[in-house]
């Protein structure tokens, strides 16, 4: 019973998950308060668990590393009759996005079964490097960053003056930047975003073939989650921007030295994730109001068979908040 339950594909389910914490959150677009955006996001998205048929225990409750309201480590989420599930969110991945009206907010969350999910403990950020299917045999988080490059768009059977490379826009990866410049690469920065990023590497209708940098942890279980099955590859390294960090760690008894492959940081292809646009992106369509609907625009994936689906919903909003205690 518990292999037939794990065969269904539950992102279909998800999906609604990550509708209602855009839905919500999506109403404290340009009111420039980010918790007041992570709050609702997180009432919508805990409320909206209930009705998932799984048994959930929270691994990643992104949050933890900004004070941020949560879904915390260890919380039960549910109807609480299916199989027994890891779970990864980030109820808006781009909080400041969404509180001072930019481009690319979105809610996500992965699942994979139990005991499969990578538990990174006190670690908040880490090393990425993301590479599409025909690259995957390339990938080498140690080679210098022009050099990865250069066999990344030869994989892809273009010159590297036409490689794009997603980065994040921090002070951090100027020298980065630098580097994958001389090395004749474009160079695309944002400000925040880097599930979406990888996404978009693993899309073989982007134009987005290379994600690297430092990025959130949190944030990169749940892209393993979202591009499993896509031939794509991550690599991985833990990289702690504070000595308390380090320090918390290595008392979890995590090492810090090794690279972790797509494969470490979800062991199973029965996984599944989804995520709903907040604000307007190059992945989604933010939430849209219309004659007293809200248009929703999601993405959708199962690791085991590499579907992805994009789906447009339209939200009566007066029903809606008819029906739950959130505001719409």
């Amino acid at each position: 019973m518990q292999q037939h339950l794990a065969d269904k594909n539950i992102a279909l389910d998800l999906v609604r998950v990550t509708e209602a914490a855009a839905l919500a959150s999506a109403v404290q677009t340009g009111r420039g308060d980010k918790d007041a955006v992570d709050q609702a996001a997180v009432n919508a998205m805990r409320i909206a668990f209930q009705a998932l048929h799984i048994r959930g225990t929270v691994v990643i409750g992104e949050g933890e590393k900004d004070h941020a309201p949560m879904l915390f480590n260890g919380e039960k989420v549910g109807f609480g009759d299916g199989p027994e599930m890891d779970v990864a969110v980030d109820p808006v991945d781009g909080t400041s996005c969404v509180a001072f009206g930019r481009p690319n907010g979105m809610a996500s969350a992965g699942l994979a079964l139990k005991g499969t999910m990578f538990n990174p403990g006190h670690s908040y950020y880490c090393m990425k490097l993301v590479v599409p299917r025909e690259a995957a045999g390339v990938a080498d988080l140690d080679a210098p960053a022009g050099e990865t490059a250069a066999k990344v768009a030869k994989a892809l059977g273009k010159g590297i003056c036409e490689l794009n490379v997603f980065v994040l826009d921090k002070p951090r990866h100027e020298k980065l930047a630098s580097e994958l410049r001389e090395a004749g690469a474009r160079v695309l920065l944002h400000p925040e975003g880097d599930i979406a990023g990888a996404l978009m590497v693993a899309d073989p209708f982007s134009n987005v073939d290379m994600l690297i940098g430092i990025g959130g942890t949190p944030e990169a279980i749940i892209t393993a989650c979202g591009i499993k099955g896509s031939g794509a590859q991550m690599l991985t390294r833990l990289a702690p921007k504070t000595e308390e960090e380090r320090r918390a760690i290595e008392q979890d008894g995590i090492d810090l030295k090794a690279v972790r492959s797509l494969d470490d940081l979800v062991k199973t292809d029965q996984c599944y994730f989804a995520c709903t646009g907040v604000t307007s992106g190059e992945l989604l369509d933010g939430v849209r109001y219309r004659r007293g609907y809200a248009i929703t625009q999601s993405l959708t994936t199962r690791g085991r068979t590499g579907t992805r689906r994009l789906i447009q919903a339209f939200h009566d909003r007066n029903k809606l908040s008819k029906m739950s205690s959130v505001r719409y």
